[in-house]
């Protein structure tokens, strides 16, 4: 990820927000990528995230709404704390499912409420699944990989982040990022 707090052009940017991982939960999962998982392209470290939203196309102009939603469901965030539950494969990506935390269901929920309210999001009719998405593919593996051994960990932080599209993958710029109210370190 590269971190920017610009953006330059008035074209629409693809928009996401997520939690950020704190560095020893990153080393963890790096490592056992490396070991378990095969069949596609490994989502690099730096990329690694639990996405809270999805936006999509959103306006240079609508930047500092998103941030401001943020900021104020960051701010009154309980205590996050995440662990490996399973593997899950989708027609694209494989991602390590995290066991459910009641305050990060609870920040996604009043997080996609805020944007509801600026008109800068519609919430998926499935339900929000914490997972961290670790390789992608365009034929499924159908691996059976052994969960990392990292225990519980605590999100660093909650980020906006840009997507690029690339012929390599997407990569991700981090626009904005702000404290955890709950976080305990």
């Amino acid at each position: 990820m590269i971190a920017r707090d610009t953006v330059a052009s008035d074209d629409p940017l693809r928009v996401f927000l997520a939690l950020r991982l704190p560095e020893t939960a990153l080393d963890s999962l790096a490592r056992w990528q490396q070991e378990q998982l095969s069949g596609g392209r490994i989502v690099p470290r730096e990329q690694l995230h639990l996405t809270l939203a999805f936006l999509g196309a959103t306006p240079r102009c609508a930047l500092g709404e998103v941030y401001t939603a943020l900021e104020r469901a960051a701010s009154v965030a309980g205590p996050i704390e995440l662990a490996p539950l399973g593997w899950r494969e989708t027609r694209s990506v494989g991602m390590l499912v995290l066991a459910e935390d009641r305050a990060a269901r609870e920040l996604a929920d009043d997080l996609a409420g805020r944007l509801e309210a600026f008109g800068r999001y519609r919430r998926e009719r499935r339900p929000w699944l914490p997972h961290v998405t670790v390789l992608r593919f365009r034929e499924r593996p159908r691996l059976a990989p052994m969960l990392p051994p990292m225990g519980t960990f605590v999100p660093s932080d909650a980020a906006a982040f840009l997507s690029r599209l690339h012929p390599s993958g997407a990569r991700y710029e981090i626009l904005h990022t702000t404290p955890l109210g709950g976080t305990t370190r």
